[in-house]
């Protein structure tokens, strides 16, 4: 039998809003503060969700008070759980397959994360230092895809945290091949609170700051080359000008969520946030 990467190559890691019924503005919480401008509760539609489960007002989430809306990315868990486990199920025609663990609402985070584990594993695919353990990443990336196509009982009911733990030791190993290519020590800021820190054109080519708190930190000018930045906070971060070319584990989300310029270097699998003009 085929494996699951074989047989979905282009294994759509990406939001597509068009085929997703606004899953994330109608599963998830979230409370007034300054990424939200009013609280919800899960599974109640966010006010602003159209009738074609489109946001309307998309174009000016930050100006309406929703910030954390535009740092958000399902990795394309929405068209998965919208047209492949419930094939094509509207929440709003079908009420009864979107409340409880097994229903829509509840299955949506479990596919998320999966997702984004997917996300880190297909980038560990791509990184040349870490060929030797490409074989482990292939048979790894394949058996997480083929939970995402369980149906919802089994998804509710999928104990992620376990899965987790096992791709979380292989990308460590992925990690430290790469940042070998650095040349020298490498820093260990994992789990570092460098809230606000000043790092102004800091030498961090090869860190580790895997979930380092970064909040508001000044990283101007900074070289990221060959950095760890999985799970990194980055919220209000300054990169402008920074180069985070070569970085490794860097999201779209966290990205978003930070500030940089037109000087910013990025990896070519991520875009400029609009935001940042």
């Amino acid at each position: 039998m085929d494996s699951v990467i074989e047989q979905r190559e282009d294994r759509e890691l990406r939001a597509d809003c068009g085929n997703c019924f606004g899953l994330c503005c109608v599963a998830l919480p979230f409370s007034a503060s300054a990424d939200f401008a009013i609280s919800k509760d899960a599974g109640k539609p966010c006010p602003n969700l159209a009738t074609d489960f489109r946001c309307g007002i998309h174009t000016r989430l930050r100006q309406s008070g929703f910030p954390g809306c535009t740092v958000y990315d399902c990795f394309g868990a929405g068209q998965q759980v919208s047209q492949v486990t419930f094939g094509g199920k509207d929440w709003r025609q079908a009420p009864e397959a979107a409340q409880g663990m097994y229903g829509m609402f509840g299955v949506f985070p479990v596919v998320r994360q999966l997702h984004e584990l997917l996300w880190y594993l297909t980038e560990a695919l791509t990184l040349r230092p870490a060929r030797s353990l490409h074989g482990e990443i292939r048979r790894l990336l394949d058996t997480i895809g083929r939970l995402t196509e369980l149906g919802p009982e089994a998804l509710g009911e999928l104990d992620v945290a376990a899965h987790r733990q096992d791709v979380n030791v292989l990308l460590l190993r992925t990690s430290e091949l790469v940042r070998a290519g650095a040349g020298r020590k490498k820093k260990d800021r994992r789990g570092a609170d460098l809230m606000g820190a000043r790092l102004e054109g800091a030498d961090l080519r090869g860190a580790s700051l895997r979930g380092a708190y970064l909040i508001a930190a000044d990283l101007t000018g900074a070289d990221l080359r060959l950095a760890d930045l999985i799970g990194a906070d980055l919220r209000d971060a300054d990169l402008s000008g920074a180069d985070l070319t070569g970085c490794i584990f860097l999201t779209q989300p966290q990205l978003n969520a930070a500030r940089g310029d037109a000087d910013t270097r990025l990896p070519p699998a991520l875009a400029r946030p609009a935001h940042w003009s």
